[in-house]
């Protein structure tokens, strides 16, 4: 584990995922920060909360950094963290690294807003999820 993430999950390049150059196509890093997201949110336990029934995270903006290729059969460690917590937004710093080998392949930051599943329209952190958020991002 990276000294400076507490979380990180697994998974192997496909062959479905390379291009023709044999390398992992680039909207494909997208897919794997979403498969860490998918794992992060069940890992820390905020589902269960009732105050997180009403809204949900959608995606505002996102900077990728490509520095390095994945290939076929690679076996990618995908890292995570919440960088920064806003009013109605979180900033999310992942880095996809090789697993094997440590080398950092890809750092992609994300911003994420907090949405009214009714409205569809941006609200501020409940103060029960502004709490959990906070000892998330100080682990």
């Amino acid at each position: 584990m990276k000294e400076d993430f507490s979380f990180s999950t697994r998974f192997k390049v496909r062959y479905a995922e390379i291009d023709g150059q044999k390398i992992v196509f680039n909207s494909r890093y997208l897919e794997y920060v979403d498969v860490c997201v998918t794992e992060f949110w069940p890992w820390t336990g905020i589902e269960a909360l009732p105050e997180w029934q009403d809204t949900e995270f959608n995606v505002r903006r996102t900077e990728i950094d490509y520095l390095k290729p994945f290939r076929l059969g690679d076996e990618i460690e995908a890292f995570m963290r919440i960088e920064r917590i806003g009013n109605t937004s979180l900033m999310q710093h992942f880095e996809l690294c090789h697993a094997h080998t440590g080398a950092v392949h890809c750092v992609v930051k994300m911003v994420i807003v907090n949405v009214d599943l009714t409205t569809g329209r941006p609200v501020p952190h409940g103060v029960v999820i502004r709490a959990y958020l906070e000892k998330l991002a100080a682990r």
